[in-house]
């Protein structure tokens, strides 16, 4: 894979990664791997600038609330793992200033593992409340904020204030939130952190309002009120947000040099149980706002701050067993049966093996003594054995070779190390697949669940996806624990997904490689189902964003027996077979690459890009030979600008937009 291809088929699979822990708070993969997949993306940028995006990795929110447009971008920021990379830092920002790095001076605060909201306050009353969502565009959760306790409803400000902060559930608040669950015989929150989120985005402010949610405040980013009009360091920030009556943490301190800094580090680690919610790291700013001003930002993230993450925690237990799970794309995976043991906050009884790789490295067999993390904070994986000295261990574990759930054979793909169920009719990816069909992000399906699905599956009901559409009330009705309210329900939900866009259609196939970024791409360019099936590799692969590695995985998937006999049905029941409907304007912009950088008057980044999708047109995020012209609004890319003069590629002024879509032709 060439830099290009890598760069893009990474930017895709941390967009994943964000949309599941973000929108879903269904984490995928560990921290540590998300930390090292954003590490080879940066390393990959910095190597081959000119293919490196201005635009930020983030979590395009989804319908279920609207959209808000944040007045300053809620960036992620850069991360380090050690004492050396926190020197090392501290060493950047004192060039930067042109000071010794013993005069650095920053704020040391603990970073909260809740969910980031903005705060937004016109003449002192609560206006807004978003969540972070993409960095750019987040969800307007207002009604749910004005829930929370300790907001403020109204400070005494003038003007505009929009506060930042952290949402979360303290240590003490979660025990007693799923001491409550367990005596309603309801399932247990898995964490804080994805209690927290989940509290946060319920459609229902009535229900939001029965979760213990607290707020932390961190930042002020816009501010028209004349109490900070003067205030010119971070830590007088802190005490005004306090003084207006906001949360803000006890624990922050300040820190002159590397030394102190340093210290802090250790300090957070030592009093992280002591605190009452749960941390996984810390965050340095600079204390002096005219310093962060002079060194203001990259491309993602601000040079005046970073996040030092703290080890995560580990325990250890007795490893009962090694079992086998299989996930909807065949993929067989193992992982270790526990002895209950509490780890960062929550029992664990499972953890992830990763592969059969990890299980032989790591050499851990069913008796053995284990020790367990929670990376990040949030899924479980054994780390290695602790080995006694003369201990008698139980024979190495050995993969299986045929499927549990099906007895089909295991194969493992030449250069993989995963292994793969071969048998496409294994009920356990059935389910899987399904259940992911009809989850949030795809066809979004309310009340299909895992349960549902393998209940439906196991009447004879349901094999493929095209069959859901196919199902009736009657049906459904027949099953247990079932009625003709219940079944109604589902049959309408299933119905409603049917006009739901190509995109996400493409996203719920579960085609390998291909995620929302990529789905949105082809669904745009491609505009039908059918247009979809019959694309080649050369003109899925020559769309940006696409590249070889996903336009083999489509045109392999539509290729297949399976793929043309499901988008056959699916376009027969008229499923998502378009990425818009209704849409009849002239293809003005046919065939033409439009760029948008800054902020376009009456239209977000998305309206923008879709504007220009519709008239038939391409919206790429980068400048090539290939660019139209580049539409320029407020606070552009330098480095799109710069390229565009280089290539003499046309610029058009934001007020001149609609003139471009109207017409195709560049503004004189």
């Amino acid at each position: 894979m060439n830099p290009r291809e890598e760069i893009a088929a990474l930017r895709e699979e941390i967009a994943q990664h964000n949309a599941a822990y973000y929108l879903r708070d269904e984490p995928l993969i560990p921290d540590i791997e998300y930390d090292a997949l954003v590490r080879r993306l940066a390393a990959l940028e910095k190597e081959h600038p000119d293919l490196a995006s201005e635009t930020p990795i983030g979590a395009t929110p989804e319908n279920t609330f609207a959209p808000v447009t944040h007045a300053v971008a809620m960036l992620s920021l850069d991360n380090v793992f050690d004492d050396d990379e926190t020197v090392a830092w501290v060493q950047r920002v004192a060039r930067g200033l042109e000071i010794d790095p013993s005069q650095v001076t920053v704020t040391a605060e603990p970073k909260i593992d809740g969910l980031a909201v903005s705060l937004t306050y016109l003449d002192g009353e609560l206006t807004l409340g978003a969540t972070r969502g993409n960095g750019t565009v987040g969800e307007d959760v207002t009604e749910n904020v004005r829930t929370i306790a300790n907001i403020p409803p109204r400070i005494s400000s003038t003007g505009r204030v929009d506060v930042r902060g952290e949402v979360y559930i303290a240590r003490a608040d979660f025990e007693k939130l799923n001491a409550a669950q367990r005596a309603a015989s309801a399932k247990e929150f898995a964490n804080p952190r994805n209690a927290a989120a989940g509290s946060l985005r319920q459609k229902d402010p009535r229900v939001t309002a029965t979760r213990p949610l607290s707020f932390l405040a961190y930042q002020v980013v816009v501010n028209d009120s004349h109490e900070l009009a003067s205030v010119a360091r971070h830590r007088d920030v802190l005490a005004q947000l306090a003084a207006w009556g906001f949360d803000v943490s006890d624990e922050t301190t300040v820190c002159v040099g590397a030394a102190e800094i340093v210290a802090a580090e250790h300090r957070f680690a030592a009093i992280r149980h002591d605190l009452r919610y749960d941390i996984d790291g810390l965050v340095y700013k600079l204390d002096d706002l005219a310093s962060r001003e002079a060194l203001g930002f990259t491309s993602r993230a601000p040079r005046w701050a970073i996040a030092r993450k703290l080890p995560p925690e580990e325990q250890t237990t007795t490893l009962i067993a090694i079992e086998v799970s299989v996930g909807r794309t065949g993929r067989v995976t193992p992982y270790a049966v526990l002895e209950p043991v509490v780890v960062a906050g929550s029992t664990v009884q499972m953890a992830t093996l990763h592969n059969e790789d990890q299980v032989r490295l790591k050499d851990v067999r069913p008796g053995d003594q284990v020790i367990v993390r929670k990376a990040g904070d949030v899924i479980p994986e054994v780390v290695s054995a602790v080995l006694g000295r003369g201990e008698t261990r139980a024979e190495p574990w050995i993969f299986p070779t045929n499927c549990p759930d099906c007895h089909a054979p295991l194969v493992r793909r030449e250069g993989e190390s995963d292994t793969y169920c071969t048998n496409r009719a294994c009920p356990a990816q059935q389910v899987q697949q399904i259940v992911h069909f009809a989850s949030r992000g795809a066809m979004d399906i309310e009340g299909l669940g895992e349960q549902r699905v393998a209940q439906l599956i196991e009447a004879g009901l349901l094999v493929d996806v095209a069959d859901l559409y196919e199902l009736s009330t009657s049906h459904i009705a027949a099953l247990d624990g079932l009625g003709e309210l219940s079944a109604t329900a589902l049959v309408s939900a299933i119905a409603t997904s049917k006009s739901q866009p190509l995109s996400r259609l493409l996203v719920g196939l579960g085609i390998r490689h291909v995620g929302p970024v990529a789905a949105r791409v082809i669904a745009r360019h491609f505009g039908s189902l059918a247009a979809v099936a019959a694309a080649s590799v050369e003109a899925l692969a020559a769309l940006d964003g696409v590249g070889s590695v996903i336009a083999d995985s489509m045109v392999t998937y539509m290729g297949s027996q399976e793929g043309r006999e499901r988008i056959s049905r699916l376009i027969a029941l008229e499923v998502a077979v378009s990425e818009s409907s209704g849409d009849s304007l002239p293809a003005t912009l046919a065939g033409r690459a439009v760029v948008i950088t800054g902020t376009v008057p009456g239209f977000t980044r998305d309206e923008g890009e879709a504007a220009v999708i519709a008239r038939g047109g391409s919206s790429p995020g980068s400048v090539s030979k290939k660019t139209y012209c580049v539409v320029v609004g407020d606070a552009p890319g330098q480095s799109k600008l710069t390229k565009a003069a280089e290539l003499g590629i046309p610029v058009v002024l934001s007020e001149n937009f609609p003139q471009l879509l109207e017409t195709g032709e560049i503004p004189s």
